[in-house]
């Protein structure tokens, strides 16, 4: 397909997509609140759809304070007896048309789309199942493409690709589900081995969900189930003392490399808890402090910097990225991970750090969209 921007004689349209079949549902319509708070709509024609947890799609209110936070209540897209579908590209169409259907009527088109903006976190939207259905309808959309978005969602892959580009990653162990349920013993054995504290992660969800952290063997069963109840593949991950360092990454436009902010660094305050947690990260804002730039030598910043662009690249990632290092007391950089849809709440880390760069959380939805606007689907 060609990369070539069609023109238009109309503002752009955005499908905003939100919600989802994952455990992340309601962090992403937190997500959506902030983009329909921020878009610019002087810009662009914006068309909210929500996802509900069975998957079905639904067009939505637009109104950002439908999908905040209200009480520490956690926001949910709920049936409203109608499904959005997408049809064929109409001919002399800049977009993708979507219907409208309700049992018992004949669809009703609501236009075309000419981008999907998905706010999705988690299986079933950020992990490359959503993007594959989007290049089969030769739609427009921002961020990874699937195999980069595939690679990006799944904690075990994500390393094995990392340590073959060069970057240094920490110890771990997978215990998938056929080997835990054959001999949990041998998993809690392998586990075991590797030093103390362990975190123990589902290997393909985000949000710190279902994140244990464990002192020592005897809390290793009770939180490899836990992680198991948000997917079936676990990995556990040995502790690694250093700081917690993040860079945001943005690709470039047409043949430039990924763009890079200043590196970040979250300190969890006193009562915010141990570590940053899913509380921290969305619900009670004052529960951990950003300091951007982080306090680093300049070579250690742009070391970081380049090694988050180089990760961008080695997984193939497009659009979007956040990077996540430990920086240890003996000056390594041992990347943790990359997420492809990084949480972009207001006092999400993404946005944050591109603000203290000089890029503010409007402009960051335009450079987003333009870029997705500027690539073609298909093979790249």
């Amino acid at each position: 397909m060609t990369s070539v921007v069609p023109a238009r004689s109309r503002k752009p349209r955005v499908l905003v997509l939100f919600g989802g079949r994952s455990s992340e549902h309601s962090v992403s319509c937190v997500t959506a609140a902030g983009v329909l708070e921020a878009i610019d709509r002087t810009r662009y024609d914006v068309v909210p759809v929500g996802i509900t947890r069975s998957g079905q799609w639904s067009l939505v209110s637009g109104d950002p304070s439908a999908w905040s936070l209200r009480s520490d209540v956690l926001p949910e897209v709920t049936s409203n007896g109608q499904t959005v579908v997408m049809g064929a590209a109409v001919d002399g169409s800049d977009g993708q048309e979507l219907l409208v259907a309700a049992p018992g009527t004949v669809p009703e088109s609501i236009g075309a789309v000419d981008v999907v903006l998905p706010l999705l976190h988690g299986p079933f939207g950020e992990d490359g199942t959503l993007q594959g259905m989007l290049e089969l309808a030769d739609m427009r959309y921002v961020g990874s493409g699937v195999l980069a978005s595939a690679v990006g969602m799944d904690k075990h892959y994500m390393k094995v690709v990392f340590a073959s580009a060069g970057l240094e990653v920490g110890p771990y162990e997978v215990i998938t589900d056929r080997q835990w349920r054959t001999d949990a013993e041998a998993c809690l054995e392998r586990a075991s081995r590797l030093d103390f504290p362990l975190f123990v992660k589902p290997a393909r969800a985000g949000s710190s969900l279902g994140i244990t952290r464990v002192a020592d063997p005897a809390g290793l069963r009770s939180a490899v189930d836990a992680a198991r109840v948000f997917d079936p593949k676990v990995v556990v991950e040995a502790g690694v003392e250093g700081r917690e360092i993040e860079v945001a990454v943005l690709q470039g436009h047409g043949l430039e490399g990924p763009r890079t902010s200043l590196p970040g660094e979250i300190a969890v305050q006193p009562g915010g808890g141990a570590w940053y947690d899913f509380e921290a990260k969305y619900v009670d804002g004052a529960a951990a402090e950003l300091t951007c730039p982080a306090e680093l030598p300049d070579e250690v910043t742009d070391r970081l910097r380049r090694l988050a662009a180089e990760a961008f690249d080695a997984v193939g990632g497009e659009g979007l990225a956040r990077v996540d290092f430990f920086y240890t007391p003996d000056g390594r950089l041992i990347i943790n991970e990359i997420n492809t849809m990084p949480g972009f709440t207001p006092i999400s880390m993404y946005p944050q750090m591109w603000a203290k760069s000089g890029l503010g959380y409007t402009e960051l939805i335009d450079e987003l969209i333009e870029l997705a606007l500027e690539r073609g689907t298909g093979l790249r």
